[in-house]
């Protein structure tokens, strides 16, 4: 019997099939989708909570309100590690399944370098928006005219 074979599910069992060597990526795959998973949770209702519960609720949300959150480094991380996790967490599930329904393996292959090409892309943009916000470019909105030194 070769490693791409599997017994019949009566066979007796004979020697153990050799172990593969090196990183098994689906089986942390699997434990990141948990993890991310359970994080994101936090971080998702935590964002939730404090746009639209706390303060006026969603009438606060303007161009200024976003201002001030990412004038504060721990408003810009929470946000930008939200974005990480929800990334990459979305194209690993869509990963698999891609795996699950794309028979043809270069089709395949070509999906996958695709999704975490864009995946990439959209964490670099969203990245540097978060980092290098600016809301004193002009015009200046009419919220910010106090905060933005002329």
């Amino acid at each position: 019997m070769t490693a791409d074979t599997v017994a019949a599910p009566r066979s007796p069992h004979g020697a153990p099939a050799p172990r593969r060597r090196g990183v098994n990526l689906e089986k942390w795959g699997w434990m990141f989708m948990r993890a991310s998973g359970v994080l994101l949770i936090v971080l998702i209702f935590g964002h939730l909570f404090v746009n639209l519960i706390l303060g006026e609720g969603v009438r606060q949300i303007d161009f200024a309100f976003v201002a001030g959150k990412y004038a504060t480094p721990f408003w810009q991380w929470w946000d930008v590690i939200m974005l990480w996790l929800a990334l990459i967490h979305g194209t690993n599930g869509m990963r698999t399944i891609v795996n699950d329904y794309v028979g043809h393996n270069g089709t395949r292959r070509t999906l996958i370098w695709a999704l975490w090409l864009v995946a990439a892309f959209l964490i670099l943009l969203g990245t540097l928006v978060v980092f290098t916000f600016d809301p004193c470019i002009p015009p200046v909105p009419s919220g910010l005219a106090g905060v933005c030194a002329a």
